[in-house]
């Protein structure tokens, strides 16, 4: 079994046929590049959910490009793993939101209530963030992205890149990025998890 075909083992059959192309497309990718994360296996996690039980999309940029922490799902480390300074940035922001004090950075349980995870590249070099930018993942991300948009899906958005998505959503919430650099210039207090609460029937429990 090849890189690309064992990678897409995890995609729901709704995503193969929505996009079918496009995946073929980017798994092919992995056929050509090593020292990569996430894993072979995870790259593609983020599609094990099919596109109707998705209600909130949050979106990332690369994944954690270090051996060991990311794990196929935007933000998301694997459980045990220290967390990531964004990361602790969002739970701090998350106690401040809605008093939850969140420790464990494997955010599964956030998928498995319809919570979309997605970065727009789903590979980084080890030691290299968004070095794999130009590699050509966004021939399937904004595709995804822009078809989310259709379903009156709740986008949070945090930064610039992220924000250049909002036209396609009807329902969004936009903040800076909680890294280091932004996260004291309006991530902190943009409470954004009671927002998007509030945009939905059912909230999502973080």
């Amino acid at each position: 079994m090849d890189a690309s075909t064992l990678a897409l083992s995890r995609v729901h059959k709704d995503w193969l046929e929505l996009f079918p192309e496009e995946f073929k497309t980017t798994a092919n990718l992995l056929n050509n590049i090593k020292d990569f994360a996430p894993n072979l296996e995870d790259v593609f996690k983020v599609f094990e959910i099919p596109p109707s039980s998705i209600k909130v999309l949050i979106l990332g940029q690369d994944p954690y490009p270090t051996t060991g922490d990311a794990m196929g799902l935007a933000f998301s480390v694997k459980r045990n793993e220290k967390l990531p300074k964004s990361l602790q940035n969002i739970f701090k922001e998350l106690h401040s939101d809605l008093g939850l004090i969140r420790t464990s950075g494997e955010l599964s349980d956030w998928q498995s209530q319809g919570v979309f995870l997605l970065n727009r590249y789903l590979t980084a070099p080890i030691g290299h963030p968004l070095g794999h930018q130009k590699l050509g993942w966004e021939v399937l991300t904004d595709k995804v992205i822009t078809h989310l948009g259709k379903l009156n899906v709740v986008a949070l958005l945090m930064g610039k890149p992220a924000e250049e998505f909002a036209p396609f959503f009807k329902k969004v919430v936009i903040t800076p990025h909680p890294s280091p650099l932004s996260a004291y210039r309006g991530f902190f207090g943009s409470k954004p998890f009671s927002r998007i609460n509030d945009m939905l029937e059912e909230p999502i429990k973080w």
